[in-house]
């Protein structure tokens, strides 16, 4: 589609690093050799042994703990970061022979630009290996997803685009983790697609047609927006087709703003967030681009097990054009 074609020619045009941890994994060799092949990127940096790798080299590296970058001090800064958690020199040592902590020590180091992993690893390991090595951005406490959603529903969101938040991360998130879900969401699609966010707090209630503690959370989190005066959109409670068209907006939420217009969608939970993004995907064939990782100092994104060779590339340039 035409997203996916434009965020290719812009990863093109970054000339960037790439490291993908997880060289057991087929997928990856192969989006790999993709990524170098239509030069989506400066260099691919692989984690494993190279006579195990079935690969073209050319701007490709191949590297482990053994023949990379000065490992004592990486592990040396590793220890630095989370003796404060009681964790040894020793321990540290152990920890980044692990592919996944050990690619977030070259990103935290800048030997690398972004890391993509995920493919065959639960995201709670990709996003401990991500947090313990890379940390937090700054004022930022919760880390949170997007999906990119491209429908061919021109209507709908940013001629047929959508981000929907959070599907991957955040269980039961409460008002601020909401809040700094919103911010973050509304920061990373408009660095994607350019255009400003409007954002939409979704719920099974509009502008009060309903009381429930879930609503009250929602309002909450609107509030802290309010306070802190973030420079983006938004607005909530709105149910889903309140938020999505204008015939349906003018009846239920009439002053509003973003009611009818939204292109950025905060689920008030995880579980609603996880099976609205699927239902989309399969019953309206709409491509899922994510989850991106969100709240991270640097891009250290996370795949569905399930992803396809395209989804890994895809993700690869959304990582890179966000470091």
């Amino acid at each position: 589609m035409n997203f996916i074609k434009k965020i290719r020619e812009k990863s093109r045009g970054e000339k960037k690093i790439l490291c993908l941890p997880e060289t057991e994994d087929n997928r990856v060799i192969e989006a790999a050799q993709i990524l170098v092949d239509e030069q989506l990127v400066k260099k691919v940096v692989l984690i494993g042994e190279s006579d195990k790798i079935d690969i073209a080299e050319e701007n490709i590296e191949i590297i482990n703990f053994q023949n990379g970058p000065d490992f004592d001090k990486m592990v040396q800064k590793y220890y630095e970061k989370r003796k404060h958690k009681g964790i040894t020199k020793a321990d540290a040592r152990e920890q980044l022979k692990d592919n996944l902590y050990y690619s977030a020590m070259l990103l935290d180091m800048n030997y690398v630009d972004a890391v993509v992993a995920g493919a065959s690893h639960p995201t709670g390991d990709v996003l401990r290996a991500a947090i313990k090595g890379v940390g937090l951005k700054k004022n930022i406490e919760t880390i949170s997803s997007v999906f990119i959603m491209i429908t061919d529903k021109k209507e709908f969101g940013y001629k047929g685009i959508l981000g929907f938040a959070d599907c991957a991360v955040v269980p039961d998130p409460d008002s601020q983790q909401l809040a700094t879900i919103a911010e973050s969401s509304a920061e990373t699609f408009k660095n994607l697609l350019g255009v400003n966010p409007k954002v939409a707090f979704l719920s099974f209630s509009t502008k009060g047609s309903a009381k429930h503690e879930k609503v009250d959370n929602i309002l909450k989190a609107i509030k802290l927006l309010d306070e802190k005066k973030v420079n983006f959109d938004y607005d909530g409670e709105l149910q889903a087709d309140a938020a999505l068209l204008n015939a349906v907006a003018k009846k239920k939420a009439p002053e509003s703003t973003i009611a009818g217009n939204a292109n950025c969608l905060i689920f008030p939970s995880l579980e609603a967030g996880n099976i609205g993004y699927k239902l989309v995907q399969r019953f309206a064939d709409a491509e899922a681009v994510g989850p991106i990782i969100q709240g991270l100092a640097k891009p250290y994104n996370d795949l569905s097990r399930g992803c396809s060779v395209d989804d890994i590339v895809n993700t690869a340039c959304l990582a890179l054009l966000n470091s």
